[in-house]
């Protein structure tokens, strides 16, 4: 189970919802469980990862453009924790970070699902072009131009919603 986490995440950020993301992640683990024996790769995390994604979807009968529900705050507030460095900091700092991660964390909520799932794979993640293109079913170079737009629309949100903020 070295990749439980990463199954977790992606599917957090797939469904929105924790209960679903791990009913997701448990079915996916049953499928990887039941078709391990056919896989024959090098890169057992990007299979895993690719089950998750495609179990996510099928739940949901649903294609990674259709998904459109509400950013849960309370869900992600947990998460938006694990982004930091776990260095020491004094109240005003910590304050600080977790308003610009709940910031990003909102942003990146409100991409189009096709963005949300290269960034996170590959910006939270890790995952190689690669690896990433293997478990979107996508060809590399889409890969690149969905990092490429989904990077300038988070870029854009954040210089919108930071100057909605500096306004108020």
């Amino acid at each position: 189970m070295p990749h439980i986490d990463a199954a977790h995440n992606l599917a957090r950020w797939l469904t929105r919802n924790d209960e679903d993301a791990q009913e997701a992640v448990q079915e996916a683990m049953l499928r990887a469980y039941k078709f391990f024996d056919g896989f024959h790769g090098t890169y057992g995390r990007a299979w895993l990862l690719k089950i998750v994604r495609n179990t996510c979807f099928t739940r949901r009968g649903e294609n990674p453009a259709g998904a459109s529900e509400e950013f849960d705050e309370e869900l992600h507030a947990a998460e938006a924790a694990e982004f930091g460095n776990g260095a020491p900091a004094d109240p005003e700092a910590l304050a600080i970070a977790a308003a610009e991660r709940g910031l990003i964390a909102h942003a990146l909520a409100d991409l189009p699902a096709e963005f949300r799932e290269v960034l996170v794979l590959r910006e939270i993640e890790g995952m190689s072009y690669k690896e990433i293109a293997d478990i979107a079913a996508i060809p590399m170079g889409t890969v690149m131009s969905r990092l490429a737009r989904g990077r300038a629309m988070l870029d854009r949100l954040l210089r919108e919603r930071l100057g909605e903020e500096r306004k108020s």
